[in-house]
């Protein structure tokens, strides 16, 4: 085993060297291959060390173009802000007159509400004392029915005792001359 110790050492520390170690340069069947490979991904055939600034200054340009054009938009859009307030606050104000208007016209339409509802109330009580009227009315007319019917019954009392008074009187004229 201890034979195999030192070379598998030496294996590893071969392969770092290799790894480690800059590259040779490249064949000429190597340079043509990357060209080919750039002219593919890269119509401006920029080498790939230009490739990723290309594409970094590509893409800061686009994000030049859209921040102009996002900047005219806001200052576009600023304005528009401005408008939209003031449309805002008239629309507001228009608002909060129709508020007003309509809280006057709630007001309005209470009273006549409570108007009509002491109206009804007093109706109801009229009711209510037209009715304890009728009931007192038919009360009084039925006393005043069963008074007149008493009436009618004293004047007769009184004229069958007139009567009797009369024949008592009579009586006792006839017994006074009898007794004469």
């Amino acid at each position: 085993m201890s034979s195999y110790y030192p070379r598998t050492k030496d294996l590893t520390r071969t392969r770092k060297s290799l790894t480690d170690s800059p590259p040779s340069s490249p064949s000429p069947t190597d340079k043509n291959y990357r060209h080919e490979r750039l002219s593919r991904y890269d119509s401006s055939g920029e080498s790939a060390t230009d490739k990723p600034l290309g594409r970094t200054s590509s893409y800061t340009r686009r994000e030049t173009r859209l921040a102009a054009l996002n900047r005219q938009e806001q200052d576009s859009t600023t304005k528009d802000y401005k408008k939209m307030y003031a449309e805002a606050l008239h629309e507001n104000e228009r608002l909060k007159s129709r508020l007003q208007d309509s809280k006057q016209e709630l007001v309005k339409i209470r009273s006549q509400l409570e108007k009509v509802t002491q109206r009804h109330d007093r109706i109801s009580e009229r009711s209510t004392v037209l009715e304890s009227e009728k009931r007192e009315k038919q009360a009084l007319e039925k006393r005043v029915s069963d008074m007149e019917e008493e009436l009618k019954i004293l004047t007769e009392l009184k004229s069958d005792n007139q009567r009797l008074k009369d024949e008592n009187g009579a009586l006792i004229r006839v017994i006074s001359k009898l007794s004469k």
